[in-house]
């Protein structure tokens, strides 16, 4: 008779995964959570590295910590990495690298994915289209792009609200949720339609509340802005190329065929690749030079703001650690892009998760150290 049971339920649970093969169901029960191979997993546009290429020197004797001294403890600097499921470190002072380090089987080749750090790099996007005038102001509804959500109330959601994760969406973030909207957007092959359902709960400008759906708008509002070109194209024009990256990248879509860009995720690149999307900032949007992205739109980007429902700790798709100056760029599985302007420092972490620290904590301590 149990035999017959677990029959029934094997028999059950394929059909029923038969029946779901191409939703969002179905892929999250065989993905289960995102994992740092999931740019294998989706379908993606390629982004391409140009014929020059800048790659950063390497200090003879690099200025690295011992041990890390966080709270009443301190650590061996190297094991604690490796212990909290680390597989790139990567710091650099003054263009020159101090430390680089991978473990497992990664190393400088190995891709990682960025997971919602790229929310970062979709902001520096939109300041490029403000630059470029195809976005003319953030100040804009964003119904000027997306006209069919005037019928959901979205009329006063502006193109700052986005930024700022003040919009009032109602959007579900739970990661564990297959049927929550965090689920529908990473797992989903139809993120058009996705959006088309949103719905506001609070009005726009009153209340923080991170939520992927505002960035994902903000990637269907830079794809309307641009036509037709597409966001990955622009990524490569404006920032991959000019960057002089070491190695070309991808960005995960939600479908092979005329598919959206995952902008609230899933740019898959690089740890020295990432890093220079740091120094990019670090030196006011310019690049060896040459002016990227407006400087008024960095600064924009990373000051302390707590008007209009805004906190102090998140400007622009960007994080502000410790409130003095410091920025960073965050993905879910613990990927850091850490700036700390005042000691001209950029630090890269890559993992498998977070492990059991409090990288807040740990990126701020070296950034005081250096």
């Amino acid at each position: 008779m149990k035999k017959i049971k677990q029959l029934k339920f094997i028999v059950i649970t394929l059909l029923l995964l038969t029946t779901l093969n191409s939703c969002k169901v179905t892929r999250f029960v065989v993905y289960n959570f995102a994992d740092i191979n999931d740019h294998k997993k989706f379908p993606a546009r390629n982004i391409e590295n140009g014929t020059t290429k800048f790659i950063f020197p390497i200090a003879e004797k690099g200025k690295v910590p011992k041990e890390l001294h966080l709270k009443d403890k301190s650590y061996p600097f190297e094991q604690y990495l490796k212990d909290n499921k680390t597989v790139a470190f990567l710091v650099i002072q003054n263009d020159t690298i101090q430390y680089e380090k991978y473990w497992g089987k990664h190393d400088e080749n190995s891709i990682v994915p960025s997971f919602s750090m790229a929310k970062s790099i979709t902001s520096i996007l939109i300041g490029c289209a403000i630059d470029d005038k195809l976005i003319q102001s953030v100040n804009e509804p964003i119904t000027n792009y997306i006209p069919e959500l005037k019928e959901n109330g979205f009329d006063k959601v502006t193109i700052e609200h986005l930024l700022q994760m003040t919009s009032g969406l109602d959007f579900n973030e739970s990661y564990t949720n297959p049927f929550g909207d965090a689920a529908t957007f990473y797992y989903g092959t139809n993120l058009r339609k996705a959006i088309n359902k949103m719905k506001l709960k609070t009005e726009p400008g009153k209340q923080f509340e991170y939520v992927s759906g505002n960035t994902q708008l903000l990637g269907l509002v830079l794809e309307r802005a641009l036509k037709e070109k597409t966001i990955t194209s622009y990524l490569e024009e404006k920032i991959w190329k000019p960057l002089e990256m070491e190695f070309d990248a991808s960005w995960s879509l939600d479908r092979k065929k005329e598919g959206l860009e995952k902008t609230f995720c899933c740019i898959n690149a690089r740890a020295r690749d990432y890093a220079k999307i740091g120094r990019l900032y670090l030196n006011k949007g310019k690049w060896n030079g040459k002016q990227i992205v407006s400087e008024d739109w960095v600064t924009q980007s990373t000051k302390i703001d707590t008007t209009n429902g805004s906190v102090g700790y998140y400007q622009y798709q960007w994080w502000l650690p410790t409130q003095t100056g410091d920025f960073m760029a965050q993905g879910i599985l613990g990927q850091y892009i850490y700036v700390h302007p005042e000691k001209n420092l950029v630090i890269v972490r890559l993992g498998k998760n977070e492990g059991k620290a409090d990288w807040w904590e740990i990126l701020s301590s070296l950034g005081q150290a250096y």
